[in-house]
This record gives structure tokens, C-alpha cells and sequence, in this order.
């Protein structure tokens, strides 16, 4: 494993709710690097708006690496539903969304899923139709293990990597693992090259999204979990705005990731 396969960078999300330009602005002057834009509303699928982030890290030089819906929480009533014209709709809504990663340059789209367990064969083949529209525009989805969700089980995401083979595609998310009571690490293990993005953050007595060095993770050997199992993308740093004071503090934490990386 090369070094420069593995990247760190922080999430939009962090800043929620202060829009997603003027966090990405104050981002981008601490020095950073990558970022995920976290999408809150459909003025901000917009095209107009998107060539404004995007003019905000070209002057910076840096590079939106993936793309956070809003939509998200609708996913369980319109992505799985069992009456086909709204399924539709809600698969075509997310063209909107496609085209904005487009403009960005962002490669990965990340998808939180079904609150109810419909089934393997229903998720499998709702994921593969939102993923063969993101195909059209030469992106890819990734589906997160969420807390609450049917696939924030390591069984089910298991089970959905054996399904696609090499078409499976991940984000690992550390706090969602923890709070659905499984090891990040054997998140790792169990999914390997499959993942292809990371949302990180500690965890320990104070809480399951903390700035890094603020709980109990061994950020190190999570970072050498993924270099050993084949991860070739980008570490996010992803926390509540709560979990913080000022973004000057975020750098803290993606200097935690960058020096894990350089000690591979």
C-alpha cells in the first residue's frame, strides 16, 4: 500500500447548520485539502450554487472527494416503497445530485438506506438501480452503515458485498459501527477493498462522536486496518457541531489522521 492511496479530510457536516459555502470557505483557509459537501436543502443541488463551491476550492486548491444528501431520511417510505412510480421519482430526483458531483469533480455519493427490513433481495435491487443512474454519470454510490438502518448491520453489509462482488462499494462510518455495537475494525476485516470512503470520529466514555484524542480509539491501528485490507481513499473527519468550538479545532483531528497515515 502506497501512502498517498489513503487521504484524510474533513465533512461540510461538521459545520451544520451554517451553510454549506461559508464553512467550506473557513475550511479551505486552515489548509484543508478535501472536503465532503453535505447537501441540506435543494437550493443547494442547484447549479449556480455548486459552481460557487466549486470556484471556492479551486482558489484554495483543493477538492470535493464526495456528496452527503438530504434526502436521506426519505429513503425508507420513497427509495423503498412498494408503489413503482414514486420509487421512480425518487431514483430520478437523485440525477439532481449526480449532475452536482459532476460539476464538483466528486467521485463517491453516499446512501443511508431502509429503516424497515424488506428483505436482501428488495435493498439489493433498489441500491443497484440508484447505482447504475450514478453509473450514467460516471459516479459511485456508496452505502454508510447508519445506525437504525437495515444495512448498519455488519451482517446485512456483508451479505450485500458477497451480492455485488466488485460492484459493492462502502462508506465506513466509526460512530455508527459503535452504535450499532460492532467494531470498526472488524468493519474493516469483514469488508475490506470494498470500502472505498471513511467517516471518522472517537469514541469512548464521553460520548461516540468525539474530535479525535478525545476518547478511546486507537486511531493508528484503525488507520493500518485499512491500509492492510486494501482502503485506497479519503478518511473524513465527521462531527456534530456540538462536539466542537471553533473549525480551527477540526485541524487537531486531520493532523490525527495525517500522521497516522504517514506512520504506514
Amino acid at each position: 500500500m502506497q501512502k498517498n492511496k489513503i487521504t484524510a479530510g474533513i465533512s461540510a457536516a461538521c459545520g451544520y447548520p451554517e451553510p454549506p459555502e461559508i464553512f467550506i470557505k473557513a475550511l479551505c483557509e486552515l489548509g484543508v485539502k478535501r472536503i465532503e459537501l453535505f447537501v441540506n436543502c435543494e437550493f443547494e443541488t442547484r447549479a449556480e450554487y455548486i459552481k460557487e463551491i466549486k470556484t471556492i476550492l479551486d482558489a484554495n486548491g483543493a477538492e470535493c472527494v464526495s456528496l452527503h444528501p438530504f434526502t436521506c431520511a426519505m429513503d425508507t417510505y420513497a427509495m423503498f416503497s412498494n408503489y413503482e412510480r414514486r420509487t421512480q421519482e425518487y431514483l430520478d430526483y437523485h440525477r439532481r445530485y449526480f449532475e452536482a458531483m459532476n460539476i464538483l469533480g466528486a467521485k463517491y455519493f453516499v446512501f443511508h438506506g431502509s429503516k424497515v427490513n424488506y428483505g436482501d433481495e428488495l435493498i439489493f435491487e433498489r441500491f443497484a438501480r440508484l447505482d447504475a443512474i450514478a453509473k450514467d454519470f460516471g459516479v459511485k454510490v456508496l452505502q454508510e452503515n447508519v445506525n437504525q438502518r437495515v444495512t448498519g448491520e455488519l451482517e446485512t453489509l456483508k451479505r450485500m458485498k458477497t451480492h455485488f462482488g466488485e460492484n459493492a462499494g462502502f462508506v465506513l462510518d466509526t460512530k455508527q459501527a459503535v452504535r450499532m455495537g460492532w467494531d470498526p475494525i472488524d468493519g474493516v476485516k469483514a469488508l475490506g477493498s470494498s470500502i472505498r470512503h471513511v467517516h471518522i470520529s472517537d469514541h469512548g466514555a464521553r460520548g461516540d462522536c468525539l474530535p479525535l484524542g478525545k476518547g478511546e480509539m486507537d486511531v493508528d491501528a484503525f488507520v493500518k486496518a485499512l491500509a492492510q485490507n486494501g482502503f485506497e481513499g479519503a478518511i473524513m473527519l465527521e462531527l456534530y457541531r456540538r462536539g466542537f468550538g471553533e473549525p480551527s479545532e477540526l485541524i487537531d483531528s486531520l493532523k490525527t489522521i495525517e500522521r497516522a497515515i504517514e506512520r504506514l
